[in-house]
């Protein structure tokens, strides 16, 4: 399996988020929700409109069964509300525009490659390496500790991890570290 990085650079956060916007509604409120929930993509996939009506979601996350609640980010609520205003509480969130062809099913998900072949082309827009599901995850988590590192904690708290290694090498920062401190030799 490869390793995915965050996306570290807050203006090609910004970037990626225009440019899906553009695009994209489902696709951009897909983005910020990644990088602003900490959610696995298996669980944003899950998600249903009535769950974003108020101003916190909770959910169930399906991977180690924790219950995960966490506030709607304010700069997408406008864009969320007029993206969900013609939805039924109980449709997907973010719905595939295609019927699974398979079982001949509609208003299923977006499937996870679906998501992946998203990423991978504003990777390729943004010139962006190494980048897959799990980087919308580690991105949240390496802009939370660059907000505050002194919440290593509370980022730990909130991954569900145990060792303060482990969370700083998900989110790419030991590597920037060494990175750091080989550039520093003479």
């Amino acid at each position: 399996m490869n390793v995915v990085q965050p996306i570290r650079d807050p203006a090609v956060i910004e970037g990626v988020k225009q440019y899906l916007r553009i695009r994209s509604l489902r696709d951009y409120l897909f983005f910020c929700f990644g990088i602003y929930s900490g959610l696995r993509v298996s669980d944003l996939l899950i998600m249903k409109v009535w769950m974003v009506r108020g101003t916190h979601v909770k959910l169930i996350e399906r991977k180690n069964a924790h219950d995960k609640r966490f506030i709607i980010h304010p700069s997408i609520r406008q864009d969320l509300d007029r993206f969900i205003a013609d939805k039924d509480d109980n449709d997907f969130l973010f719905p595939s525009r295609q019927v699974k062809t398979k079982l001949r099913l509609r208003k299923h998900p977006i499937d996870r490659s679906t998501a992946y072949r998203m990423l991978n082309k504003v990777a390729k827009e943004f010139k962006l390496k190494e980048i897959g599901c799990h980087t919308l995850r580690k991105t949240w988590g390496y802009q939370l500790y660059n907000a505050d590192p002194r919440n290593l904690a509370l980022l730990m708290k909130m991954y569900g991890h145990r060792d303060p290694a482990y969370t700083l090498d998900y989110i790419g920062m030991t590597q920037d570290m060494m990175d750091a401190a080989i550039s520093r030799l003479r």
